[in-house]
C-alpha cells in the first residue's frame, strides 16, 4: 500500500508521497524531504495522537520521506498521512487495499481526532487525474471529497477509524446522487426557466425597487445575459449601486463543469461555506477600495486565490471604482482578455482561472454632482479629466455597457418596472442559446468566433460603420457591439442581428450616452 498526501500550491498543489523505514537506533522521527515548520511538528502531533488512540508508537528509530525531495511541504495537512504511514510499516498492519495508492489528508488533535483542513477538493481532483481512487480524509471534509466523479472517499472523525479503513475497501463510499440532469447541489428554492437554474429571490433582489430606470434594469438585464462587462456612472443617491448589488439575482446557477473549478479555487482558499459541498451559485465579489494588487489578483507565500479568481465564472463588482488604485484597475486587463492570470513566487508559477464578468460603479466626478440639473459641481475641467484617466481608455474600452444613472424623475415610469422574475425569462432563454450553440457566454467569444456567430447583413453593417465613423470606435468596441447585439438578439429569440438589436447595443456603448466633458476616451 502507498500512502500519498497533498502538498497545496496556488491552483494545482503537487502529490507527495509519504514513506516510513523503521531502522534500529535511539529511538527518535526524522522528517525529510522540505518540510515547513508545521510538517515538521507533526511528528509530535502524531506521536501522541497514535498512542492516545491505544496504538504502540514504534520502539525504533522512525524514518518519514516526503517525496519528491525538492518540493517544499507545507501545511498540517500530512498529520494523518504520517501517522497511518508509521502504524502501516508495522508487520501487522492492515493491506486490504493491496498495493494501490491510496490518498490521507488530515490535521490531528493531540487525542487522535481529525479536523478539517484546506485545499480538500484540490488534492482529490488532483489524485484522481494521477490514477487514485481511494481517500480518507476529515469527515468534515467528506462531502466536498465526494463531489469529484469516481473516487472512493471515507471520512475519518479520528485516527482509529483511519486506521481501520485501510484494512476494509467496502467503508469507502461514492458520490451520491441527488439528482440527474446536473440538477446536484442545487441551492434551496431553486427555480427552472426555460430548463435554466435560477436562485430563489431573496428580500432585498427585487428589481421592482428601482423606479424610473428603465435603461439602467435593462442594461443589467443584457449584461447578465451575455455575461458582459457594465460601467453603471452617475450623482450619488441614483441607484446604480443598489441596482447592482441586486445583479446577483439575475445570474443563472452555475452548470457542473462550472461549479467544479470554483468550488475547488474555493476550497484552496480555505473559503466554502460549512455544509456546501459544492458551490452552484455565481460567485460575486465586492472588494474595498482599499485592495492591494496582491488581493485582487492573489499571490503571497502560499500563492492564494486573489479576488479575480474568487469570482470566477461569477461577477467583481467595484463600487466607487475610480478610488481604487490606478494599478489595481489596470491590472485587470489582461485577465479580462485571456480568462486567466499566472503567478510567480520563489521560482515557482501557477496559473488560476479568472473569467469574471467586471460591474464597475462610479461617480461622474470627485464631488460626484457634475451633468446634475439641481446641483452646482465645484470640480474644474482639469480635476474632471484626471478623475477619469484613473480607468485608462485600454481598461474603458474592455466595457461593452457604459450607462448613465439618473435620479428617478418619473414616477409614473416607475410603475412600469419589471420584476426579477419577468427579467430572468429572457436571460433563461439568451443563456439556453448561448450553452446550445457555442458552449460560453456570448461576452467570451473569441475574435474567430464572434465573426461565425455574429454575422450581420449589409443593411445592418451599413449601421455599424456608421456608428464606428461616427463615435470612432476601436477595432474591440465594434466586436463589443456585435457581441451585445447577439445577446440581444439571443433574449429576444433572433436568431440572426437585426438593426434594432445592433441600435439597441450601440447606444449602450456611444459616448453620447454618458457625460460629454473630458470623457473622450469612453
Amino acid at each position: 500500500m502507498q500512502i500519498v498526501s497533498f502538498s497545496p500550491f496556488g491552483y494545482e498543489g503537487s502529490l507527495v508521497s509519504v514513506e516510513v523505514d523503521l531502522r534500529r537506533g535511539i529511538p527518535a522521527v526524522d522528517i525529510v524531504g522540505l518540510a515547513d515548520g508545521a510538517v515538521k511538528e507533526s511528528r509530535e502531533r502524531m506521536r501522541s495522537a497514535i498512542r492516545n488512540s491505544g496504538f504502540e508508537f514504534p520502539p525504533e528509530r522512525v524514518l518519514i520521506s516526503l517525496s519528491p525531495a525538492d518540493l517544499r511541504k507545507e501545511g498540517a495537512g500530512f498529520d494523518l498521512a504520517v501517522a497511518l504511514a508509521v502504524l502501516s510499516a508495522k508487520e501487522d498492519a492492515p493491506s486490504a487495499t493491496g498495493k494501490q495508492a491510496i490518498l490521507v489528508m488530515g490535521e490531528l488533535e493531540l487525542n487522535g481526532r481529525v479536523r478539517p483542513v484546506r485545499g480538500i477538493h484540490a488534492a482529490v481532483s488532483t489524485a484522481h487525474a494521477g490514477g487514485i481512487r481511494l481517500c480518507i480524509v476529515p469527515e468534515a471534509n467528506a462531502e466536498e471529497a465526494r463531489e469529484v466523479s469516481g473516487m472512493k472517499v471515507f471520512g475519518a472523525q479520528n485516527l482509529t477509524d483511519a486506521y481501520k479503513a485501510l484494512a476494509d475497501e467496502q467503508a469507502f463510499s461514492t458520490q451520491r446522487s441527488n439528482g440527474t440532469g446536473g440538477t446536484e447541489g442545487l441551492p434551496k428554492g431553486s427555480v427552472s426557466i426555460r430548463g435554466i437554474y435560477f436562485p430563489a429571490v431573496e428580500q432585498g433582489f427585487e428589481f421592482k425597487e428601482l423606479k424610473g430606470q428603465r435603461f439602467f434594469v435593462r442594461g443589467l438585464q443584457i449584461a447578465a445575459a451575455g455575461g458582459h462587462n457594465l460601467l453603471a456612472f452617475g450623482p450619488p443617491g441614483c441607484g446604480k449601486t443598489l441596482g447592482l448589488q441586486k445583479f446577483s439575482a439575475l445570474l443563472p446557477l452555475l452548470t457542473m463543469e462550472e461549479a467544479q473549478p470554483v468550488t475547488r479555487i474555493y476550497s484552496i482558499a480555505g473559503l466554502l461555506p460549512p455544509g456546501n459541498s459544492l458551490i452552484r451559485t455565481a460567485p460575486f465579489r465586492q472588494p474595498h477600495q482599499t485592495a492591494t494588487i496582491e488581493g485582487i489578483c492573489g499571490g503571497g507565500v502560499h500563492c492564494t486565490p486573489g479576488e479575480i479568481s474568487l469570482a470566477h465564472n461569477g461577477v467583481l463588482f467595484l463600487d466607487e471604482a475610480a478610488e481604487f488604485k490606478s494599478s489595481v484597475l489596470q491590472m485587470l486587463r489582461v485577465p479580462l482578455e485571456s480568462g486567466a492570470i499566472t503567478l510567480s513566487r520563489a521560482g515557482r508559477s501557477t496559473s488560476f482561472p479568472a473569467s469574471f464578468q467586471l460591474l464597475m460603479a462610479t461617480n461622474p466626478c470627485p464631488c460626484g454632482n457634475y451633468g446634475s440639473p439641481d446641483k452646482l459641481c465645484l470640480c474644474s475641467a482639469h480635476t474632471v479629466e484626471q478623475y477619469w484617466k484613473k480607468f485608462s481608455a485600454p481598461l474603458l474600452d474592455r466595457v461593452d455597457l457604459r450607462i448613465q444613472v439618473e435620479k428617478n424623475r418619473d414616477s409614473e415610469e416607475g410603475k412600469q418596472a419589471s420584476s426579477t422574475m419577468e427579467l430572468r425569462k429572457a436571460i433563461a432563454q439568451a443563456v439556453s442559446i448561448q450553452r446550445r450553440r457555442q458552449g460560453k457566454r456570448n461576452a467570451r467569444l473569441l475574435p474567430s468566433e464572434t465573426a461565425v456567430y455574429c454575422r450581420i447583413a449589409p443593411s445592418v453593417q451599413t449601421l455599424l460603420d456608421n456608428a464606428t465613423e461616427a463615435y470612432s470606435f476601436s477595432p474591440r468596441a465594434i466586436a463589443g457591439c456585435l457581441k451585445v447585439a447577439r445577446t440581444i438578439a439571443d433574449m429576444e429569440g433572433r436568431e440572426h442581428i437585426d438593426e434594432e438589436s445592433l441600435n439597441e447595443a450601440i447606444s449602450y456603448r456611444k459616448a453620447s450616452c454618458g457625460l460629454e466633458m473630458g470623457f473622450g476616451m469612453m
